[in-house]
């Protein structure tokens, strides 16, 4: 399973160079979750939603770093804390408040990958497991082979032709099933945004304007972790814009 990680960066550049490390790792997997540019907006994220890792600038407008990860430790689920900083002097304070790691920026992929070998370590220990995130599987079978696909990393799920497309962050499937089934056995994990499709609602991050070659001008939802566009049709428009502000 990929490790769902935040990024807390004021700034755009760095946020970018780590959303573009966590897609080349591979061992373990990782996808972006979120991101926010200050510990306010950060708070914000992980009270809606669990994340296993958080990366953490330490300068930044307002709280930094180190306070937010005080914070942190507060919460019922708090994920475990890399510090990513080009200010080496704070590893001790980083340390003291029981950081997994500490990178110094520019981050380097092998570095980032050792920080998560060691969240991925402290979740096998149990003490950093999200206790609430799903743990049903999708049975998937494919030439000859079987595969469980955790549903907690399942993006959307999508019909085609007689087939439904499962997609996560880093692969996608084909399950020979029914979406209608899927969406009724799963319904507290996934909602309908078109008549083709499912999308996970922790997943969901904008609803924006769209123009398809078919359908001409309407609406798409953006999901986390992907750059896929998944239309929304009318008939889901007003559901979907209310899964979103109920958030």
């Amino acid at each position: 399973m990929s490790l769902r990680v935040l990024i807390v960066d004021d700034e755009a550049l760095a946020r970018a160079r780590l959303r573009t490390l966590l897609g080349d790792c591979g061992a373990p997997a990782a996808r972006l979750g979120g991101e926010a540019a200050n510990a306010v907006e950060a708070i914000e994220l992980l009270r809606r939603d669990a994340f296993d890792a958080a990366l953490l600038d330490i300068r930044m407008p307002g709280a930094d770093g180190l306070a937010l990860a005080q914070t942190l430790r507060t919460l019922p689920r708090p994920p475990a804390v890399v510090f990513v900083t080009a200010h080496a002097e704070h590893a001790v304070q980083a340390f003291d408040l029981e950081a997994v790691d500490y990178l110094t920026k520019p981050v380097r992929l092998e570095r980032l990958q050792a920080a998560l070998q060691k969240v991925e370590r402290q979740m096998t220990a149990g003490q950093g497991r999200r206790p609430d995130f799903p743990q049903e599987m999708l049975i998937i079978q494919d030439r000859g082979r079987t595969e469980r696909v955790p549903l907690g990393d399942v993006l959307y799920l999508k019909a085609e032709l007689k087939y439904v497309t499962v997609r996560t962050a880093g692969k996608s499937y084909i399950l020979d099933g029914s979406l209608s089934e899927l969406e009724e056995r799963h319904a507290a994990h996934f909602m309908r945004v078109h008549r083709n499709a499912l999308v996970a609602r922790r997943a969901v991050r904008v609803l924006e304007k769209h123009f398809d070659p078919e359908e001409g001008e309407g609406w798409a939802v953006r999901l986390a972790g992907i750059d896929d566009l998944l239309a929304v049709s009318r008939r889901q428009l007003t559901a979907v814009r209310e899964a979103i502000a109920a958030r």
